[in-house]
């Protein structure tokens, strides 16, 4: 899917994604990344969001964000109990989402200048 959005601000946005890429800014990406308004990490361990563990969470935790969106895949599915209870117990929200909705979700946040991380994954 294709996005229309035209920034406000230099803050990377969820330009478009599909099954093989997600398309942040000018960047394409085809991995798992984390994003925020200001960072782009591509080279995150987890290949998919099956291999995601609370090891994984150190890269996302060192953002300082308020709130970690989870882009699942194309299904909605659910972060482990060791990773729920890891961002839990650090204070940190977490939303688990279709990878569709957490584009969208993330760019609705970062033009509400809050600070979020999302952590997406193509499969």
């Amino acid at each position: 899917m294709k996005f229309t959005l035209e920034p406000g601000t230099r803050a990377n946005l969820i330009r478009g994604y599909s099954a093989a890429e997600i398309r942040i800014g000018e960047h394409r990406v085809q991995r798992s990344c984390i994003v925020t308004a200001d960072r782009l990490i591509t080279d995150w361990e987890p290949e998919s969001f099956a291999d995601l563990a609370p090891a994984h969470l150190e890269a996302i935790l060192a953002l300082t964000p308020e709130v970690v969106l989870l882009g699942t895949g194309a299904t909605q599915r659910f972060a482990p109990p060791a990773v729920r209870a890891e961002l839990a117990q650090r204070g940190v929200g977490l939303e688990a989402m279709q990878l569709g909705a957490a584009c969208r979700t993330f760019n609705v946040l970062v033009q509400e200048e809050r600070r979020v991380a999302a952590a997406l994954f193509l499969r």
